[in-house]
């Protein structure tokens, strides 16, 4: 057989006789990832790779029949909380049963660079689990999770929160130039390390504080690097279309690509807004520069009681921000700030609308867990104070945030997203198991159902988007906008993330009731060619690694 006949036979699936495989899966309906249509094809892997998509006729070591299921690339979250949850259980439970091989973090906060000083205050605020903090840069983290043993692979942006805490503070301040030129040195190490860029989550103090020009100059440092800047924006409610505006000007000044963090319209008066801006993004689009969006397909957010106080009362960190909150004349102001419709600042309280729609979802005090699934109102009545008041109780006794979720999203808002070409997905949720310390606190239903409830509900009940086109949004789309190499697709030469499902029967269990349940429908999920879910049971496998952005130095 002539060379260029033998390759192009070999590039579409073709074996010799004398390969020999580690697993064949047989007769899947296969997604490549590209958004296709599919084919019934058998996929080959021999150790972290996929050697071969076609009829392969070798058997391996480990045969799969995947007939009647789909076959694709595994899933993407865009947006992972799973830095503490990994280090609790690295076997992903959550995510690995939706079929999610890679986890990225990194919003605002990132474990790593880090101060003493940041080291302190992280110890601080550890709830239900706790760990020693062993390691100082952003990879020093993910190699320890690795050598622990992870079941998902790891990726991550470096926090421009965490910038700005190790090297200004929680003041409310712009940086000195040199401690400017220091964030950058930061970023540039990080990138270098294998950090995707800087992500930001500018509604929470002390991100807050940081200005447009300060951003720039982070980015600046990434962009050589093919670093992505990626936003939970400055607002998602009154000013959301400035915020839009923030985030494109910081692309189109530094060179960088750009992503939209959970991208929503937050709060009833604010869902007109979202038509205006998904034509405002089709149109930068359109003049060649590269901005894209996450969602997570929920109509209620989850973050902390913070969202729904002034940024200046926390300024200085979580101890001066209690100790304002123990003042009369403090509380007086915060309370009626908190009741005060306004564009300066981000109040997600008043974006759900009432304290009806604000339920309380994780507490570290004992004493206190028994409000945990309340509304705030709920509680508010329990104690005899008025929302606002207890809201400020809550966090002084806690000693922390408190975990929150608001009801502030529109549904035909996250169909209109969805319908997007540029739009994946992303859970804002730690991955989580249905046992240990997990159970102490209530969970977003999100942490458990995100990429079941995407492909269950809006693809295949819904029909929003096609199977095809849904599956894209969950593996080479992100693969593409992260530029990670090897990733994404279901063809030769990729590493060997792959996941078997059954479109007919995938779906979420959880609900803001009952959050911590798994999803059901995913059968089989292998990662650098180790099956880690066998029959929908988790095999104890770790073969996570981390993933390393464009700029990394090998």
């Amino acid at each position: 057989m002539a060379f260029a006949a033998w390759f192009g036979a070999f590039a579409v699936g073709a074996c010799s006789p004398a390969t020999s495989y580690d697993v064949v899966i047989r007769n899947g309906t296969v997604y490549d990832g590209s958004g296709s249509e599919p084919v019934v094809a058998d996929v080959a892997m021999r150790g972290d790779s996929i050697v071969a998509v076609g009829t392969v006729k070798e058997r391996g070591t480990t045969e799969v029949d995947a007939t009647g299921l789909a076959v694709s690339p595994g899933f993407i979250n865009m947006l992972s909380w799973s830095t503490e949850s990994l280090i609790e259980d690295g076997r992903s439970q959550g995510d690995i049963r939706q079929g999610v091989t890679l986890e990225v973090m990194g919003e605002g906060d990132s474990m790593g660079p880090l101060s003493d000083t940041l080291k302190a205050e992280m110890r601080s605020q550890q709830g239900d689990i706790t760990y020693p903090i062993t390691w100082t840069s952003l990879r020093e983290y993910q190699e320890m999770l690795v050598k622990k043993g992870i079941s998902t692979n790891i990726a991550s942006f470096v926090g421009a929160t965490t910038l700005r805490m190790k090297h200004v503070g929680w003041d409310d301040r712009d940086p000195t130039p040199e401690q400017l030129a220091a964030m950058q040195a930061d970023v540039r190490t990080a990138m270098e390390e294998g950090a995707l860029g800087v992500g930001s989550s500018l509604i929470y103090a002390p991100a807050f504080y940081a200005k447009t020009p300060e951003l720039v100059a982070l980015m600046k440092a990434a962009a050589p690097y093919g670093g992505m800047y990626i936003s939970h924006m400055r607002s998602e409610g009154a000013r959301f279309e400035q915020a839009v505006e923030e985030l494109i000007t910081i692309a189109r000044e530094s060179g960088a690509r750009a992503e939209i963090y959970h991208l929503k319209a937050a709060g009833e008066s604010n869902w007109p807004k979202m038509a205006s801006v998904l034509a405002r993004i089709d149109s930068v689009r359109a003049q060649g520069l590269e901005i894209t969006a996450d969602i997570y397909p929920y109509t209620a957010g989850a973050t902390g009681l913070d969202a729904a106080m002034p940024p200046w009362v926390q300024a200085g960190g979580y101890a001066a921000w209690a100790k304002r909150l123990r003042d009369p004349a403090i509380r007086k102001k915060v309370a009626e700030e908190m009741r005060t419709p306004t564009d300066q600042w981000e109040s997600l309280l008043l974006a759900a609308g009432s304290p009806e729609r604000v339920v309380l979802a994780g507490f570290k005090a004992d004493s206190l867990k028994q409000y945990t699934g309340k509304t705030l109102a709920a509680v508010a009545k329990l104690r005899g104070t008025s929302p606002e008041e207890t809201a400020m109780d809550l966090v002084v006794k806690d000693g922390t945030r408190v975990g929150t979720i608001y009801f502030i999203i529109n549904e035909d808002n996250i169909a209109a997203q969805i319908r997007k070409p540029w739009v994946s997905v992303g859970s804002d949720a730690a991955s989580m198991a249905t046992e240990g310390n997990f159970l102490k606190s209530n969970t977003h239903p999100r942490a458990y159902g995100t990429f079941a409830r995407f492909l269950g509900k809006y693809v295949r009940d819904e029909q929003v988007i096609s199977l095809q086109e849904g599956i894209r949004r969950l593996t080479s789309l992100p693969a593409t906008n992260l530029r990670i190499a090897r990733r994404g697709w279901l063809k030769p030469g990729y590493h060997a993330d792959v996941v078997i499902f059954d479109p007919k029967t995938i779906r979420d269990n959880a609900t803001f009731e009952q959050p911590h349940q798994y999803a059901t429908g995913v059968r089989d999920v292998f990662v650098n060619g180790v099956q880690v879910l066998k029959n929908g049971e988790h095999t104890g496998a770790t073969p996570g690694r981390v993933v390393l952005g464009p700029g990394a130095k090998r």
